[in-house]
Parts: structure tokens; C-alpha cells; sequence
């Protein structure tokens, strides 16, 4: 395994890659055709109470998206659901679920830039995040390192079939301000006031100047009235917090409470995100393999059961992953009780007590935002069969992914590059 040399990955916890082989560098996203996904869903069923529409997107953030298309239907956008959230800066083919009421004439004559929709069925329930079987990836990296390119290539294809670390991407912290963890845990702690500062404040070294030096002055002073003159008009959301201050003096909690439940949501998540990062970070530094089991590992099943390791088992889930019937997986905190009993997962258990957050936290931010934070297991391991195509010093991978895995994570195994060259 290689250690990385970037502050920003060392920061999200995305400290280590599986290989040791030098990357080939390069840049992804030079335009949105460089990233294309698309979305496989489950199935394409013809009943139900709502209509299920193929997106194809090109350069669209996906809540924007759904909010311009419910505008145009004159519906809110609550009302459209989807199975996953896609990269802004991108070519994309995605599926969205609308109420089967809605004339289906009415979704045809929509005219956005860069956008189509297209009927293709109906479903009984509305999508939910995760609810597709895969995504399938075309990425074109540019301007890679030629030097020894095709064996270094050669050498990502294999190490991404035999396994890279299953690290959350920098997309799930933010793409230009990586701090949503950092608001989720104030939320979690009950610092509201916290949340808001950082969220509104806590400047990002590249945006503009002006919009940095609006995030300082609030962040030094929380005049919300000052950084509503100051701050661009395109951040929505935390224009709405600062509204909902200046008409609220102090109710930093309600601040809270008026962003779309998604991206409060999406707040608490990254935070788990990032104890699972760093426990994954600190079981490769101590050198235990990804493929490598240990005692107090669980074992997550293919038909979801999951086991702890002990010393009399060991040789047998060696077995079990040698076979592909489990794989390793780390917890995320949350609510639910859970018999973890591994040394990673000890550590995890040091980062949120020195964070001072507890499993009743989880369930008391569950209750006030309405969504369940009961905490997963997640593999520690990525595995993909990619493939891989030269022409001079571009290169073109193609591969597929299960919901809730990063293109990003099989990116960085093969660029090494600094996280801004792959959004």
C-alpha cells in the first residue's frame, strides 16, 4: 500500500491506496462529457401511482434539476424523488419518480438546457436513495503522465479487481467547501449556533475572494444582515439560513430546521462518512490488509447477515472471503445498538469521544430532523473489473459500481493526484 501525499485527502481520512505503483496523473472533467453515468435501475415496472422518468442531464447539480423541473410542472419539488445523487459537472442518465397525476404531456413539454425527461414506466412507490442495481461509469482522464503509461494502467485495472480502499469521496463533504462533516457534527452536538457559522463562514480556498471575504466577516461577527449584502446570490441555502436569522434573531436551531431535509440530512451522513474514512485509514495504516481478516472483523453477507470473527473462526471467513460469500466491513455509528468488538472499531469509538458524541446523540438528531441516523455496515473494499483504453496521454475507463461506492475512489487509485483534478 502507498500513503497519500494530499492534505485535503488526509483531512476526509482517504489517507491510503491500495497499490504502491506510481499514478498516472492527469485530470478528469476538463468538460462534462469526460464523466458520463448512468444509472441500471432494479427493474422498469409498468404499475403504480407514479411515473417513472428517465433524466438525462448534462452539467446540472440533481436537487437543482428537480427543482426546475417541478417549477415547470408547478409542483413541489418534495413531490419527485430519485435513487442518487450525481456529480454537477458531468453527462448523466438517471431515473426520478413524479406522481402518476401529473399529465404526462405536461412532462414531455418541459424545455430546460442540457436536460431530457422521458416516461418509461411506473413504479408503486416512490424511488429512494439506493434503490438502483448499479451505475456504470465512461471517464476520460487527460493530460496524464506518459512515462511507463501503459503499465501503470495495466497495474490500476489489476489492483481495482483485487480490491482498493471503499473510502467515502470528497463529493460526499463537498466539492469546493469539504466541511459538511464538520457542520454534521455540531449538529449532532446540539451547537446549532456552531453549525451555522461553519456552514455560512468557514472560508474554502478556492472560491472567489469576495465570497471568502463575505464567509470571514460572518464567521468573525454572525451579522446576518451584513453577509445577506455580501454574500452571491447563488448560495441558496445559506442565504435561507441568514433570512431565517435576520427575521429570527438567535434561533439558530430553526435556521437549521428551514433547510431541505436532503441536505440536513446529507450533514449528518458526511460525519459518519468521516469516522468511517478514518477507521478505514487507521486499519491500513496498522497493516492489516483489506482482503486480510482479523479477530473482532465483521463479516458482512451477501444476504445481509453479518458475523464477528473470532480466533476460532478465523480460518473459516478466510475462507468465506476467499470464496466472495461475505466481505469485511467497518460500522458507521448511529443509533443502533451493534456488538462491534474490533480494534478499529475502538478507534472509531476514541474520535467520538474526544468529539464528545454519543449513540444517544444520533438518536436525539434522528428525532429532531425526522430522519433515521441508526448507523451501517459498509465493506472495506471496492472491487471493479475495469477496462482501460490509451490514446496518446488520454485515458478512457470504463467500469460499474453498486449504489453508494465513488467512480472517485477507483479515479484516485489510478491518478494519485491531488482530489481537485477529479471534480
Amino acid at each position: 500500500m502507498m500513503q497519500s501525499v494530499h492534505p485535503l485527502e488526509r483531512m476526509l481520512g482517504m489517507n491510503w491506496y491500495a497499490g504502491d505503483t506510481p499514478g498516472i496523473g492527469g485530470i478528469v472533467k476538463q468538460v462534462p462529457e469526460d464523466f458520463i453515468v448512468e444509472e441500471i435501475p432494479l427493474s422498469l415496472p409498468q404499475e403504480g401511482p407514479f411515473l417513472l422518468c428517465k433524466l438525462w442531464k448534462r452539467n446540472w447539480e440533481t436537487q437543482r434539476a428537480v427543482r426546475e423541473i417541478a417549477k415547470r410542472l408547478r409542483i413541489s419539488h418534495k413531490k419527485i424523488s430519485w435513487a442518487g445523487t450525481k456529480d454537477k459537472r458531468a453527462e448523466t442518465i438517471q431515473y426520478i419518480s413524479i406522481p402518476a397525476d401529473i399529465p404526462s404531456e405536461d412532462i414531455e413539454a418541459i424545455s430546460l438546457k442540457d436536460i431530457s425527461l422521458e416516461i418509461v414506466g411506473r413504479t408503486q412507490k416512490p424511488l429512494s436513495l439506493g434503490s438502483l442495481a448499479e451505475n456504470r461509469f465512461h471517464i476520460r482522464i487527460r493530460a496524464c503522465d506518459p512515462e511507463d503509461l501503459d503499465k501503470r494502467v495495466r497495474e490500476g485495472v489489476l489492483t481495482a479487481a483485487e480490491g482498493v480502499p471503499n473510502y467515502y469521496g470528497i463529493q460526499r463533504f463537498g466539492v469546493i467547501r469539504p466541511i459538511t462533516h464538520l457542520v454534521g457534527k455540531h449538529i449532532l452536538r446540539g451547537d446549532f449556533e456552531e453549525a451555522v457559522r461553519v456552514y455560512v463562514g468557514l472560508a474554502c480556498t478556492d472560491e472567489p475572494e469576495p465570497t471568502r471575504n463575505a464567509r470571514a466577516a460572518y464567521y468573525d461577527d454572525q451579522n446576518a444582515a451584513d453577509a445577506l449584502r455580501s454574500l452571491p446570490v447563488q448560495l441558496q441555502y445559506e442565504r435561507a439560513l441568514l433570512h431565517h436569522l435576520h427575521d429570527n434573531p438567535e434561533d439558530y436551531r430553526g435556521a437549521i430546521l428551514s433547510l431541505p431535509p436532503k441536505l440536513r440530512s446529507l450533514f449528518v451522513s458526511a460525519y459518519q462518512s468521516w469516522l468511517f474514512n478514518q477507521g478505514l485509514s487507521w486499519r491500513c495504516e496498522n497493516g492489516t490488509g483489506l482482503a486480510e481478516p482479523a479477530v473482532g472483523d465483521t463479516l458482512l453477507f451477501l444476504n445481509g447477515r453479518d458475523d464477528i470473527i473470532t480466533s476460532h473462526t478465523l480460518s473459516t471467513a478466510a475462507i468465506h472471503l476467499r470464496r466472495g460469500r461475505c466481505a469485511i466491513a467497518l460500522a458507521m455509528p448511529g443509533s443502533q445498538p451493534r456488538n462491534l468488538q474490533g480494534p478499529v472499531d475502538d478507534y472509531i469509538g476514541t474520535l467520538l469521544e474526544h468529539d464528545g458524541i454519543t449513540q444517544e446523540h444520533f438518536g436525539q438528531i434522528s428525532d429532531l430532523l425526522g430522519i433515521r441516523f441508526k448507523g451501517a455496515l459498509r465493506p472495506i473494499a471496492l472491487h471493479t473489473d475495469a477496462t482501460a483504453n490509451i490514446t496518446g496521454d488520454t485515458v478512457e475507463l470504463g467500469f460499474s459500481l453498486p449504489p453508494g461506492q465513488y467512480a472517485t475512489t477507483v479515479c484516485r487509485e489510478f491518478m494519485k493526484a491531488p482530489p481537485q483534478t477529479m471534480i
